[in-house]
């Protein structure tokens, strides 16, 4: 009986073992989980990267449109206050706003009422491309 009763102890051990082992596996992740929460953690802080970026580019976006606005009014604001009615024709400026300066075109055309002419004033970066565009119209004094 000593030598059954130490069998079947040692196998009653063994299967609460395996039981364990069981258990534990139930309990913890596989590695398809893992690799899954690493996959949706990557694509979700890729997705927050760029967000980051695109604000970080809409803030200097905005910096400048600001600034081209402020040069292009200061332009316009200049014209009316000289009381000069304006030579129709093209002529360039530049601008320091924020320290940067900006290239500007003032344009002044005709309009159907001789006593009016329409100006715009251009505000381009340094590629050339086009910031801002403001117009107006002004009158003979």
């Amino acid at each position: 009986m000593t030598g059954a009763g130490l069998l079947r102890g040692g196998e009653h051990e063994s299967a609460s073992r395996r039981r364990a082992s069981r258990t534990t596996r139930v309990r913890g992740f596989t590695l398809i989980e893992v690799l899954v929460a690493l996959a949706i953690v990557a694509v979700t802080l890729g997705a927050g990267i760029k967000a980051a970026g695109s604000l970080t580019s809409n803030t200097a976006r905005l910096t400048d449109v600001t600034s081209a606005q402020w040069c292009a009014d200061n332009r316009l604001t200049a014209l009316k206050l000289a009381h000069q009615y304006p030579d129709i024709g093209d002529g360039d400026f530049t601008c320091e706003q924020l320290g940067r300066s900006y290239a500007g075109k003032l344009v002044v055309r005709p309009t159907p009422n001789p006593n009016f002419r329409r100006v715009d004033a251009r505000i381009l970066d340094a590629e050339g491309r086009q910031i801002l565009l403001l117009s107006t119209i002004l009158g003979r004094s």
